[in-house]
Protein backbone atom coordinates (compact mmCIF):
# COMPACT_ATOMS: atom_id res chain seq x y z
CA UNK A 1 0.00 0.00 0.00
CA UNK A 2 2.95 1.98 0.11
CA UNK A 3 2.97 5.16 -2.29
CA UNK A 4 -0.40 3.63 -3.46
CA UNK A 5 -3.39 5.77 -3.33
CA UNK A 6 -6.97 3.95 -2.19
CA UNK A 7 -10.53 5.56 -4.34
CA UNK A 8 -13.90 4.39 -3.27
CA UNK A 9 -16.53 4.66 -5.82
CA UNK A 10 -19.49 2.78 -7.19
CA UNK A 11 -18.82 -1.00 -8.21
CA UNK A 12 -19.62 -1.57 -12.20
CA UNK A 13 -20.54 -4.82 -13.84
CA UNK A 14 -16.42 -5.33 -14.90
CA UNK A 15 -15.83 -5.14 -11.34
CA UNK A 16 -17.57 -8.99 -10.72
CA UNK A 17 -14.42 -10.88 -11.58
CA UNK A 18 -12.21 -8.37 -9.03
CA UNK A 19 -14.81 -8.58 -6.30
CA UNK A 20 -15.07 -12.59 -6.71
CA UNK A 21 -11.55 -12.63 -5.85
CA UNK A 22 -11.23 -10.25 -3.19
CA UNK A 23 -14.56 -12.08 -1.47
CA UNK A 24 -12.84 -15.46 -1.94
CA UNK A 25 -9.40 -14.35 -0.80
CA UNK A 26 -10.63 -12.50 2.43
CA UNK A 27 -13.41 -15.03 3.19
CA UNK A 28 -9.85 -17.93 3.22
CA UNK A 29 -8.15 -15.31 5.60
CA UNK A 30 -10.32 -14.35 7.92
CA UNK A 31 -12.55 -17.81 8.71
CA UNK A 32 -9.68 -19.72 8.50
CA UNK A 33 -10.43 -22.09 11.84
CA UNK A 34 -13.57 -20.60 12.17
CA UNK A 35 -15.59 -22.31 9.35
CA UNK A 36 -14.51 -26.01 7.74
CA UNK A 37 -11.08 -26.13 5.61
CA UNK A 38 -12.84 -28.11 2.98
CA UNK A 39 -15.56 -25.26 2.49
CA UNK A 40 -13.36 -22.71 1.99
CA UNK A 41 -11.17 -24.77 -0.13
CA UNK A 42 -14.33 -25.54 -2.41
CA UNK A 43 -14.60 -21.35 -2.91
CA UNK A 44 -14.84 -21.43 -6.66
CA UNK A 45 -13.49 -17.64 -7.99
CA UNK A 46 -15.36 -18.50 -11.58
CA UNK A 47 -18.89 -19.32 -9.69
CA UNK A 48 -18.37 -16.41 -7.51
CA UNK A 49 -17.60 -14.19 -10.38
CA UNK A 50 -20.95 -15.01 -12.26
CA UNK A 51 -22.85 -13.99 -8.95
CA UNK A 52 -21.30 -10.84 -8.69
CA UNK A 53 -21.39 -9.78 -12.16
CA UNK A 54 -25.37 -11.28 -12.02
CA UNK A 55 -26.15 -8.93 -8.89
CA UNK A 56 -24.50 -5.86 -10.71
CA UNK A 57 -26.54 -6.05 -13.74
CA UNK A 58 -29.65 -7.02 -12.68
CA UNK A 59 -31.08 -3.18 -12.98
CA UNK A 60 -34.02 -4.28 -10.76
CA UNK A 61 -31.51 -5.15 -7.69
CA UNK A 62 -32.18 -2.81 -4.86
CA UNK A 63 -28.12 -4.06 -3.90
CA UNK A 64 -25.89 -1.26 -3.63
CA UNK A 65 -22.78 -1.82 -4.14
CA UNK A 66 -18.96 -0.19 -3.43
CA UNK A 67 -15.29 -0.84 -4.02
CA UNK A 68 -12.37 0.18 -2.53
CA UNK A 69 -9.82 0.72 -5.64
CA UNK A 70 -5.81 0.85 -5.35
CA UNK A 71 -3.99 2.60 -8.35
CA UNK A 72 -1.59 0.07 -8.06
CA UNK A 73 -3.32 -3.36 -6.95
CA UNK A 74 -6.81 -2.51 -8.02
CA UNK A 75 -9.93 -3.71 -6.31
CA UNK A 76 -8.68 -4.48 -2.90
CA UNK A 77 -12.79 -4.28 -1.34
CA UNK A 78 -16.05 -4.14 -1.70
CA UNK A 79 -19.38 -3.35 0.71
CA UNK A 80 -22.77 -4.37 -0.50
CA UNK A 81 -26.08 -3.25 1.07
CA UNK A 82 -30.07 -2.02 0.84
CA UNK A 83 -33.28 -2.62 2.58
CA UNK A 84 -32.76 -4.67 5.47
CA UNK A 85 -34.09 -8.34 4.50
CA UNK A 86 -35.62 -10.00 7.52
CA UNK A 87 -38.51 -7.43 8.46
CA UNK A 88 -36.81 -5.79 11.55
CA UNK A 89 -39.26 -3.22 12.08
CA UNK A 90 -36.06 -0.88 13.76
CA UNK A 91 -33.60 -1.19 10.42
CA UNK A 92 -34.53 0.16 7.32
CA UNK A 93 -31.16 -0.88 5.93
CA UNK A 94 -28.51 -3.39 5.97
CA UNK A 95 -24.80 -4.04 4.80
CA UNK A 96 -25.05 -7.71 3.04
CA UNK A 97 -20.95 -8.02 2.90
CA UNK A 98 -18.39 -6.39 3.33
CA UNK A 99 -14.59 -7.97 2.94
CA UNK A 100 -11.05 -6.19 2.69
CA UNK A 101 -8.45 -7.88 2.22
CA UNK A 102 -5.94 -8.52 4.86
CA UNK A 103 -3.07 -6.01 4.03
CA UNK A 104 -5.74 -3.23 3.27
CA UNK A 105 -7.71 -3.95 6.70
CA UNK A 106 -6.97 -1.38 9.95
CA UNK A 107 -6.15 0.91 7.11
CA UNK A 108 -9.75 2.93 7.22
CA UNK A 109 -10.22 1.43 4.03
CA UNK A 110 -13.68 -0.44 5.53
CA UNK A 111 -14.44 3.01 7.29
CA UNK A 112 -14.65 4.70 3.61
CA UNK A 113 -16.51 1.59 2.14
CA UNK A 114 -18.75 1.73 5.53
CA UNK A 115 -19.36 5.44 4.77
CA UNK A 116 -20.18 4.97 1.04
CA UNK A 117 -22.77 2.91 1.11
CA UNK A 118 -24.59 4.24 4.56
CA UNK A 119 -24.72 7.76 2.44
CA UNK A 120 -26.41 5.94 -0.42
CA UNK A 121 -29.00 4.13 1.93
CA UNK A 122 -29.71 7.97 3.58
CA UNK A 123 -29.83 8.99 0.00
CA UNK A 124 -32.96 6.56 -0.63
CA UNK A 125 -34.32 7.36 3.02
CA UNK A 126 -32.83 4.37 4.94
CA UNK A 127 -31.89 6.24 8.25
CA UNK A 128 -30.81 3.07 10.04
CA UNK A 129 -29.17 -0.25 9.36
CA UNK A 130 -27.61 -3.38 10.63
CA UNK A 131 -24.90 -5.53 9.51
CA UNK A 132 -24.62 -9.68 10.65
CA UNK A 133 -21.10 -10.73 11.19
CA UNK A 134 -19.74 -14.41 12.74
CA UNK A 135 -19.13 -14.08 16.46
CA UNK A 136 -16.00 -15.99 15.85
CA UNK A 137 -14.34 -13.57 13.52
CA UNK A 138 -12.60 -11.29 15.12
CA UNK A 139 -13.57 -8.64 12.64
CA UNK A 140 -16.96 -8.19 14.26
CA UNK A 141 -15.31 -5.95 16.48
CA UNK A 142 -14.40 -3.42 13.58
CA UNK A 143 -18.99 -2.60 14.00
CA UNK A 144 -18.19 -2.00 17.90
CA UNK A 145 -15.62 0.40 16.56
CA UNK A 146 -17.79 2.48 14.23
CA UNK A 147 -20.51 2.78 17.06
CA UNK A 148 -22.87 -0.15 16.33
CA UNK A 149 -24.82 -1.59 18.84
CA UNK A 150 -25.65 -5.15 19.70
CA UNK A 151 -29.23 -5.96 18.41
CA UNK A 152 -29.85 -10.01 18.52
CA UNK A 153 -27.75 -12.86 17.57
CA UNK A 154 -28.79 -16.09 15.51
CA UNK A 155 -27.30 -19.57 14.82
CA UNK A 156 -26.27 -20.06 11.07
CA UNK A 157 -24.83 -22.87 9.13
CA UNK A 158 -21.63 -22.84 7.00
CA UNK A 159 -20.03 -26.01 5.77
CA UNK A 160 -22.24 -28.12 8.52
CA UNK A 161 -20.79 -26.35 10.91
CA UNK A 162 -23.03 -24.26 13.56
CA UNK A 163 -21.62 -20.82 13.69
CA UNK A 164 -23.45 -17.80 15.98
CA UNK A 165 -24.04 -14.93 14.21
CA UNK A 166 -24.32 -11.46 15.78
CA UNK A 167 -26.53 -8.31 14.29
CA UNK A 168 -24.80 -4.89 15.11
CA UNK A 169 -26.80 -1.78 14.48
CA UNK A 170 -26.86 1.53 14.11
CA UNK A 171 -30.03 3.75 14.99
CA UNK A 172 -29.10 6.84 13.33
CA UNK A 173 -26.57 6.31 10.01
CA UNK A 174 -25.35 10.08 9.77
CA UNK A 175 -22.49 9.27 12.06
CA UNK A 176 -21.06 7.02 9.89
CA UNK A 177 -21.36 9.40 7.19
CA UNK A 178 -19.29 11.84 8.65
CA UNK A 179 -16.63 9.34 10.02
Amino acid sequence: MCGSRVQIREATVSDGPSIARVHIDSTRTAYRGVVPDEYLAALDYDQRSLGWSKILGDTKNLTHMFVADDDVQGLVGFASGGPERQSNAEYDGEIYAIYVLEDYQRKGVGRQLVAALANRLQSEGMNSMLVWALLENPAHQFYETLGGSFVTEQDIDIGGKTLREVAYGWEDISALIKA
